[in-house]
């Protein structure tokens, strides 16, 4: 009994020497999660049960079990690394279809814009988004970087705050008729730029004339020409069509009428025009075409104060055609594209897992679980959603290991072993003993 007693203690001594070494061998691992080893002891029982004078069978190993701890989260300045702080796993796809869990956030895209972890054999699962940007939250799909050039968007609308000096001197428009290339022909001008269809940027300037007390003008121009792409000098020369800007008395703006129409409102609409290149000399369509609907320029928000005139930045939603120039993750795991023409534009967001028994998750190797039917089934959602953590971008989850706990585990699990490899000893010796005697 004692020889088998002593030998579980060296089997189980051993086993907690191998989970000190793995734990150890794994401090640099990311996203590791330490082990421990744990026993159980053992009771021969007869049918009747054990008495009360039994002497235990030795040792067991009960079970190994993991510790999902927070690692500690420091910055690694990669472009797809990821920690996440709190619970939850990333969500992978191996290469045979099944479905991985992990803590290390090391991605990188392939050749085809997927991400994958670090040795490109899983990709990692999330949500898709939409031509607009809008996450599509539904069945986990492969999160991939669309390298592809983000298409141009026709310019629909033109919001702006603004100011007219209600001190500026009336300019009489009988002896100096508007004329954008003589500026005492108008008071002060305001450049925009539109886009069309295909991405071309057009210079729209608005010419404001003080034509009376708490009277403007609005002239319109686009490319230099009237928005239909008619001249306004020269050959099939036709005059600008202006705009009448009144105000009342404490400088707020009544309105604005645009003939034909006598009806007064706070947005001009521009629904003429007609994108064109000067080519030879002479102007041509460009093959492009502006938003159908027109475009409305919102002119609430100008005053006419006795302060400089100024305009602060305008805010369209028209743009050129832009390349892809970086990608950030925020917290709630969604990936922003940046392009080239100033846009950005969310193209997925990724998923995390959660469990109801983490400690049933099955290793599966390369910091990776599985699930198991002690670990019951997972559950998907977008990070920070109720006990979820949230996704630290450019940062990785160092492993969990406490070395200093683990060298003390490990003398420890080598005085265990050599106390045991002593019962056998001794047992050995007594047995020597009992034969000599015979």
């Amino acid at each position: 009994m004692s020889f088998n007693i002593g030998l579980s203690g060296l089997y189980a001594a051993n086993k907690q020497l191998d989970v000190t070494g793995n734990n150890i061998a794994n401090v640099a691992t990311t996203g590791f999660k330490s082990s421990r080893a744990e026993f159980s002891d053992i009771y021969a029982q007869s049918k009747l049960g054990t008495g009360q004078n039994n002497v235990g069978s030795g040792v067991n190993l009960a079970a190994v079990s993991q510790q999902f701890t927070q690692g500690e989260v420091n910055s690694s300045g990669g472009l797809l690394d990821m920690a996440i702080q709190g619970g939850g796993f990333f969500v992978q796809k191996g290469s045979d279809g099944s479905l991985e869990y992990t803590r290390n956030g090391s991605f990188k895209p392939d050749k085809d814009g997927y991400i994958t972890n670090n040795t490109g054999t899983s990709r990692l699962q999330g949500y898709a988004a939409d031509a607009d940007g809008k996450i599509i939250k539904g069945a986990l799909t492969d999160l991939q970087i669309n390298l592809s050039n983000l298409p141009p968007k026709a310019s629909t609308k033109v919001d702006s705050t603004s100011n007219l000096n209600s001190s500026e001197p009336v300019i009489d428009q009988t002896a100096h008729p508007f004329d954008p290339t003589k500026s005492e022909t108008f008071t002060t001008q305001y450049s925009t730029t539109l886009y069309d269809t295909q991405g071309n940027a057009h210079p729209m300037v608005q010419y404001m004339v003080k034509t009376d007390s708490n009277t403007w003008k609005s002239y319109t121009l686009i490319d230099g020409r009237n928005p239909n792409g008619t001249p306004i000098s020269g050959t099939g020369a036709v005059a600008p069509v202006a705009s009448t800007v009144t105000f009342d008395t404490a400088g707020t703006l009544k309105g604005i009428v645009t003939p034909p129409s006598t009806v007064s409102n706070t947005t001009l609409t521009i629904a003429d025009w007609k994108p064109g290149v000067m080519k030879g000399g002479n102007w041509v369509d460009n093959g492009a075409a502006a938003n159908p609907t027109g475009i409305a320029v919102n002119m609430a928000s100008i005053t006419q104060y006795n302060s400089a005139s100024y305009r602060n930045p305008p805010i369209t939603d028209g743009y050129a055609t832009g390349e892809i120039t970086n990608l950030k993750v925020d917290g709630n795991g969604v990936l922003f594209a940046t392009f080239s023409n100033q846009q950005s534009k969310a193209i997925g967001q990724l998923s995390l897992a959660s469990f109801n028994n983490e400690q049933g998750l099955a290793p599966a190797g390369g910091t990776t679980w599985k699930e198991t039917f002690a670990s019951g089934q997972p559950g998907y959602d977008a990070p920070q959603a109720g006990t979820l953590g949230s996704i630290v971008a450019g940062s990785l989850e160092n492993s969990n290991v406490n070395l200093t706990n683990e060298l003390v585990n490990l003398i420890k699990a080598q005085s265990n072993y050599q106390a045991n490899a002593k019962t056998i000893s001794t047992q050995s010796t007594i047995m020597q003993t009992i034969i000599q005697m015979t």
